[in-house]
């Protein structure tokens, strides 16, 4: 199985995903690129910046096989309540 890693850019700064993971094919890496933005949406709400970052998905050569703005998961992606009341 390939290895696939998940390197976040937020503007130009590029936060490397030094282990990656074993993945089937790019479409298995998209579908775990997509759930990863969106745990990262959840628990990381606040930071605005985040609206602007994408992932981008590099094989074991480093090769870009997906770029994947983390705004693109937020599409049909359930409302959070404000308050947690």
């Amino acid at each position: 199985m390939p290895r696939y890693y998940f390197n976040t850019r937020i503007g130009a700064e590029l936060i490397p995903d030094p282990e990656g993971e074993h993945l089937r094919d790019a479409d298995h890496a998209w579908e775990v690129a997509r759930a990863t933005i969106r745990e990262i949406i959840k628990t990381e709400a606040a930071q605005v910046d985040l609206i602007r970052a994408s992932l981008e998905v590099t094989d074991e050569e480093g090769q870009v096989v997906l770029d994947f703005p983390f705004s693109e998961a937020l599409v049909d992606m359930p409302v959070l309540p404000r308050n947690r009341h």
